[in-house]
């Protein structure tokens, strides 16, 4: 079979989900209000982070979760409503590398966040006295460089493998984003070294980061199982309640669908539709659903927001956002 270096081809063709122009019609008009939340969501729960009340680790990890869920659903959800309009449904192969980049290193770096914030409840309820010197600024800082530095390394190891593989003359990716399981099929080179990689990469970052969310939670059931009064266990229950909503969210989707033997089936599909779009969209609810702390702040924040609508306005969203990812803390 012929073949050409992906470096001489200047395009793929996406071919995912309906092409019946009223389901495309009904997915847009879905799809962007799904966006569109996701987006206040998020962007919310960074700017709760301006208030002093929630300078706590926790709320620090929350914020830059947020801003790892903004990115995520950026990058897949505005090329699927792209997509659904188009009659030319194709990306560069530049654009569809970076994709492959961005999918892998902000979902890797989400599980490895999820894992300290894992660490972060465990400090807080099985030691809670020396919580403030366990959990200081710095290793919160060092914590969430090293996830992104992990992810980084691992997403730059897989695209540079991406980039020495020969396509043939199909370029038909069976998906509405660019994945490299999606890649796999039109190339007519031996695949084997990125399977490896791609599957040691799913290990590093799926089982890798969920033992010791795992263990972590095994002491701390333990912990609150060991205190008498109800009142006492339903607090302590409460601080990782949401956290363990959002644990099995994200693993279930993005292990079982990176797992799956056929990509581009409707299966598939649908599980990365939840897993980088719909998982976005529950994140900003599961973890201010029951937190009266979030409540409030969301509450005062879009107070100060509606307050300020002059021409400042955005240059001040933009640096509460930024801010929101600076560790400011005030350990009680």
């Amino acid at each position: 079979m012929a073949c050409r270096k992906h470096s001489t081809i200047t395009e793929f063709v996406l071919s995912g989900l309906s092409n019946d122009p009223h389901i495309e019609t009904l997915l847009f008009v879905l799809g962007q209000g799904i966006y569109l939340l996701t987006i206040r969501g998020n962007l919310m729960m960074m700017l709760i982070r301006a208030d002093s009340r929630l300078h706590t680790p926790m709320y620090f990890f929350l914020s830059n979760l947020s801003f790892l869920d903004l990115c995520l659903s950026s990058v897949t959800v505005p090329k699927l409503l792209n997509y659904l309009l188009s009659e030319k449904k194709t990306i560069s192969v530049e654009g569809c590398l970076t994709q492959v980049f961005i999918v892998f290193i902000t979902p890797g770096t989400e599980a490895c966040l999820l894992s300290v914030m894992a660490y972060d409840r465990y400090a807080a309820i099985c030691h809670p006295l020396l919580y403030g010197q366990v959990m200081s600024s710095q290793l919160c800082v060092r914590l969430v460089l090293a996830s992104w530095g992990l992810a980084c390394l691992s997403s730059v190891v897989i695209v540079l493998l991406a980039l020495t593989l020969d396509f043939c003359e199909a370029q038909t990716i069976h998906h509405y984003t660019c994945e490299l399981p999606s890649l796999f099929p039109l190339s007519c080179s031996d695949i084997s070294i990125n399977v490896d990689i791609l599957i040691c990469s799913i290990l590093l970052h799926g089982l890798g980061t969920f033992l010791p969310i795992f263990f972590s939670y095994n002491r701390i059931v333990s912990t609150i199982l060991s205190i008498s009064s109800t009142s006492g266990r339903t607090k302590a229950f409460s601080t990782c309640s949401s956290h363990l909503i959002g644990v099995p969210l994200f693993f279930g989707s993005g292990v079982i669908h990176y797992l799956m033997p056929m990509s581009g089936s409707s299966l598939d599909l649908l599980l990365f539709l939840q897993y980088s779009a719909v998982t976005p969209l529950l994140n900003p609810l599961i973890y201010s659903l029951k937190n009266k702390e979030v409540k409030a702040a969301v509450r005062r924040t879009s107070w100060e927001i509606s307050l300020s609508c002059d021409k400042d306005m955005v240059t001040k969203t933009v640096f509460f956002c930024i801010s929101s990812l600076v560790p400011t803390f005030s350990h009680t």
